[in-house]
């Protein structure tokens, strides 16, 4: 490999400001038990972005590698691997430090994935389908047709949110800040998208009329999570998973106690820890299925080199985006 690279900072901070590209070393010879990969693809997720700004789940020990997610090809197997082979396409599990040309894990620590799937989608896969995935099937049985709400539902969890729901035949009420992606995300299959702001939800509830949501899945925060909850169920559950808009939930009494909203919360990366592998792997190949055949997609907004780590950074944060950006490894 040429010219082998990684993203590393030594400081928390502005990921844009601390955030730096440097040379690393060729790994050619694993351990017994442990895989390289050569990673491809790998996204900016806001996880990412937190993790660079010192206020993840999990903190860094630096200097650290970012990137939660990531998707490439193994170029080496230790003694004992069983699950892999070289040249098979996989993703990463359970790891941070997907930003750079090679990685050397544990087996545990990759999945195989079909040979011909797109690794941009592939590296996708891991941490937003999954928690589209976990609020549709995590805390209630949903019926055919049952109205699911959400907004940030042009975010990649929205994104796919939408698709598997349509696939288990649910309809979704879709709340965005830009009100001329309806068209996009109804293509995808949202049946309902409004503006999210007082008057979106207002045509959203005069559309629902007593067909209220008993599911409702936040990644904003704020006002907007307040509306979800009003336009939900009686009893219904409202999940976050997500606070892009930093501002905290605030729970009307009322809701809690004439109408029994609940309350929860998802972080995939719990999932990941509490559930067995066995579980985890089968949740993710289904998923990485749908990809390979077109059923499951996500937008990828922009490609960039790890040399231009610093613009990948600034344009993962700016609003407007339509889709993920990627950082690209060369082999």
């Amino acid at each position: 490999m040429l010219n082998p690279k990684r993203i590393e900072f030594s400081e928390t901070g502005a990921p844009a400001k601390v955030a730096r590209c440097v040379e690393s070393t060729a790994l050619s010879s694993p351990g017994p038990g442990e895989v390289v990969v050569s990673i491809r693809y790998a996204p900016v997720n806001p996880a990412d972005l937190n993790y660079l700004e010192g206020n993840y789940g999990k903190k860094a020990t630096l200097p650290a590698v970012p990137g939660n997610e990531g998707a490439g090809v193994v170029s080496a197997v230790g003694d004992g691997v069983e699950s892999v082979k070289e040249g098979d396409a996989v993703i990463l599990l359970d790891f941070i430090g997907a930003w750079q040309s090679q990685v050397c894990v544990p087996e545990r620590c990759v999945l195989r994935v079909a040979p011909d799937i797109d690794l941009k989608q592939a590296a996708m896969l891991k941490v937003n389908p999954p928690t589209a995935w976990l609020v549709l099937e995590s805390f209630i049985k949903l019926e055919p047709r049952t109205w699911v709400a959400q907004n940030a539902a042009n975010s990649g969890v929205g994104r796919a949110l939408i698709q598997l729901a349509r696939m288990r035949g649910l309809r979704t009420v879709n709340f965005v800040r830009r009100p001329e992606l309806a068209d996009e995300l109804k293509a995808s299959g949202a049946n309902l998208v409004f503006e999210d702001s007082a008057d979106g939800y207002a045509a959203a509830k005069e559309a629902l009329g007593d067909d209220s949501p008993p599911l409702a899945s936040n990644a904003v925060g704020g006002d907007s999570a307040l509306r979800l909850m009003d336009l939900l169920a009686p009893e219904g559950i409202h999940v976050t998973y997500g606070a892009m808009s930093r501002l905290p939930l605030k729970v009307p009494n009322s809701f809690l106690i004439f109408r029994e909203i609940q309350i929860r919360g998802l972080w995939v990366t719990k999932w990941m820890e509490r559930s067995g592998e066995e579980e985890i792997r089968r949740v993710l190949l289904e998923l990485s299925e749908m990809m390979n055949s077109g059923d499951l997609t996500l937008p990828v907004a922009a490609v960039y080199s790890p040399d231009n780590i610093t613009d990948a950074l600034k344009h993962a944060q700016e609003g407007g985006r339509d889709g993920k950006i990627l950082l690209e490894f060369k082999a």
